[in-house]
C-alpha cells in the first residue's frame, strides 16, 4: 500500500533531482542504489527507512524533512 507521505516523498525527490540537473542513474549510482530502485522511489512506491531518507536529503542539498512536506 502506497501512502501519501512516500507519494509526496518521491515526487520532492525527483523536483530536486531534476533542479541539480542529475539523471536518476547518475543519482542512484552516488546513493549506491539502482536506477530502478529510484525511479520506484519517485513514484511512490518504495517506503524508506529515515536513514535513506537523510542520505538522499544530503546529496541533494535539502534539509530531511523538506522531502517529507507538501
Amino acid at each position: 500500500m502506497t501512502s501519501q507521505l512516500q507519494i509526496t516523498l518521491g515526487r520532492k525527490v525527483r523536483e530536486h533531482r531534476l533542479k541539480l540537473g542529475l539523471s536518476q542513474e547518475a543519482l542512484a549510482a552516488e546513493l549506491g542504489f539502482h536506477r530502478t530502485y529510484l525511479g520506484s522511489i519517485e513514484r511512490g512506491e518504495r517506503n524508506l527507512s529515515l536513514a535513506s531518507v537523510e542520505q538522499l536529503a544530503r546529496l541533494l542539498g535539502v534539509p530531511p524533512l523538506s522531502l517529507l512536506q507538501d
